[in-house]
């Protein structure tokens, strides 16, 4: 912990990479872990074929069962690691925020300087006139979800397997990774491209990786903790500027 707040407090250019394993302190199960939403099948399909494009637009009615069960968590609340993070940017010290995870926690933290690489549940978007609908919105309906205007199924904000990332998103946090001194690397397995691909780009002082199990990444890192990302982050100092 005195390495990591001693890379921190060096940093002038702090990034956060964050994936599923921020998450899990706010009663979110991971995707990879032992016990994950992909540890197993659900009604004779694999939860990966479940979030394809395919399976959406086969077999839609199911898919929003699935949906709905594991993937929409209104209840949860940003942990130590969102709230921490949040105070780093207030700081000043942490200038991006890239996040696999789709549950809008970091958002919801206060974060500002943040890419959703896999999109977000909190936005909903009708497939035939485009119109846009909250969570709220959706947690109000059942089966399939239909626009009141056209009739047509509103789609979730998330981005399935077998769809492009936005090429926006995309771009800003490769550029935010190219130009960090500090990378940290939390709550990921870095199985999955091409977000985890992004961190070939980083060129800076300090490659930091918080994570329960190896990764890709932990040969070429300056510092490795494992456990929980939470309280690993939740003991660090905040000091301002950057």
């Amino acid at each position: 912990m005195s390495t990591l707040q001693e890379l921190i407090d060096k940093s002038k250019r702090l990034v956060f990479f964050g994936g599923a394993g921020v998450s899990t302190e706010s009663g979110i199960p991971d995707f990879r872990g032992e016990g994950g939403l992909y540890d197993g099948e659900w009604e004779g399909v694999q939860p990966e074929a479940v979030l394809s494009d395919r399976f959406f637009y086969l077999q839609t009615e199911r898919f929003f069962a699935f949906y709905r069960r594991f993937l929409l968590h209104p209840e949860a609340r940003p942990n130590a690691a969102h709230r921490k993070l949040c105070e780093l940017e207030r700081a000043g010290k942490l200038k991006g925020l890239i996040t696999q995870n789709v549950d809008g926690l970091h958002r919801l933290a206060g974060n500002k300087l943040v890419y959703e690489l896999h999109g977000t549940i909190y936005e909903n978007e009708c497939t035939g006139c485009g119109a846009l609908y909250p969570l709220d919105w959706l947690l109000g309906t059942s089966g399939i979800p239909r626009c009141p205007d056209c009739g047509a199924v509103v789609k979730p904000g998330i981005v399935l397997y077998g769809e492009p990332l936005n090429p926006y998103v995309c771009r800003g946090a490769r550029r935010e990774i190219a130009d960090c001194d500090t990378l940290i690397v939390a709550g990921t397995s870095l199985a999955v491209d091409p977000a985890a691909s992004f961190l070939e780009g980083f060129r800076g002082r300090a490659l930091i990786v918080i994570n329960r199990t190896e990764t890709p990444a932990d040969a070429q890192a300056s510092l490795v903790l494992r456990g929980s990302v939470a309280e690993i982050l939740d003991g660090i100092h905040v000091n301002g500027g950057g």
